[in-house]
């Protein structure tokens, strides 16, 4: 008699499960349907929130009136603590909207006020360069302790890749989907497989623990990398999603979907632990889910955000998967350049496995 094989047994209950998931409705609407319906209909009619990044030169006169009726306009984000010439790189690709520099004259007039506008992002630099033209108009009609005009506007644009919103909501969406996948999709197989006895029968058999583990884990990234290349696919062809190094960016996104995943699967190992029965299930994954959704710059930027929400925002490993993914098809970078963004992740990961191990049941 041939030994008995764990491989065998893990690929054969991966097969098993991986069929079971495409037989799932909900497994594709969650995972699949959803997010494809987002980037519809986010692609075609733009964002809501709108925020306009502006980086601050380190010259700029900052107690000047203009900057401070900038600093209340709710639509506007100063950024002020970025190198220059990291500033003028995100100016370029878009990552920034505008840069601006305050300079106080000694003779008439009194400000200058230096603009660098970006085609990348034509639209929010039509915003910002409305607002600063009502607010010299302002300026230079209210104030009287110098001859008209006290603040002049000079203006450049520099030349950029158009940074469409597919370039932005496409990455959250598939976050969306990884985490749906990883939460939801493990808590309710493996309380299933319990309740039912399955895991009970299966120690009948030679199968040992880790092939029941890893043989689930396989379907769900199967399953889940072949949903992030139809949704990378359909983006790209579709609306035009920027994949700026072809397949080696799509390989890149792969291998993050892939960290994300995993990471996300621990959650629903938690959840799937303590969980009583399939009732609680949603509420238990939503508190966890829900919030990574709505705060991981999943719809709209953080940026758009309180700045007492984004502390909040960027502790979710959600958002640096998002932020992740977003650096690495539309910037160019590779995984050696989302180092900080892969280590928090990593922190995440062995914090929630530690809490999953300590959960985790194998019998009801």
């Amino acid at each position: 008699m041939k030994p008995y094989s764990n491989f065998n047994a893990t690929m054969a209950i991966a097969k098993a499960s991986l069929r079971s998931i495409f037989r799932s409705p909900s497994a594709v609407v969650f995972s699949l349907l959803f997010p494809l319906i987002f980037i519809t209909v986010f692609a075609n009619i733009g964002g809501g929130g709108v925020k306009v990044d502006v980086g601050v030169s380190k010259n700029s006169d900052t107690l000047n009136p203009i900057y401070q009726a900038l600093k209340k306009v709710s639509v506007v984000n100063l950024i002020t603590k970025q190198p220059a010439d990291e500033m003028q790189k995100n100016l370029e690709k878009g990552s920034i909207d505008a840069m601006i520099e305050i300079r106080k004259n000694i003779a008439p007039p009194v400000f200058t006020v230096n603009v660098k506008y970006t085609r990348a992002s034509a639209e929010k630099g039509n915003i910002l360069k409305s607002l600063l033209q009502s607010m010299l108009f302002q300026v230079n009609t209210n104030r009287s302790d110098a001859p008209p005009p006290v603040a002049e506007l000079k203006e450049s644009t520099v030349t950029g890749r158009e940074y469409k919103y597919i370039d932005f909501i496409l990455p959250g969406q598939l976050g969306f989907s990884l985490l749906s996948t990883g939460v939801f999709g493990t808590a309710f197989v493996f309380l299933s497989l319990r309740q039912t006895l399955v895991i009970k029968r299966f120690f009948a058999t030679p199968v040992k623990r880790y092939s029941i583990v890893l043989g689930e884990m396989i379907a769900r990234v199967i399953f889940a990398m072949a949903g992030a290349v139809c949704i990378i696919a359909i983006g790209h062809y579709a609306f035009g999603f920027t994949l700026i190094h072809g397949w080696v960016t799509v390989l890149n996104m792969l291998a993050l979907a892939l960290v994300g995943l995993i990471i996300f699967m621990g959650f629903g190992f938690t959840v799937s632990g303590i969980a009583k029965n399939e009732s609680s299930i949603p509420p238990l994954s939503n508190i966890i889910t829900l919030p990574q959704f709505l705060l991981s710059g999943t719809f709209f930027s953080t940026s758009a955000f309180p700045k007492w929400m984004q502390p909040i925002s960027n502790a979710l490993p959600l958002t640096h998967l998002n932020n992740a993914m977003r650096k690495v098809a539309f910037e160019g970078a590779g995984l050696g350049d989302v180092t900080h963004q892969l280590l928090i992740l990593l922190v995440w990961g062995i914090a929630i496995y530690a809490i999953a191990i300590k959960t985790f049941k194998w019998e009801a």
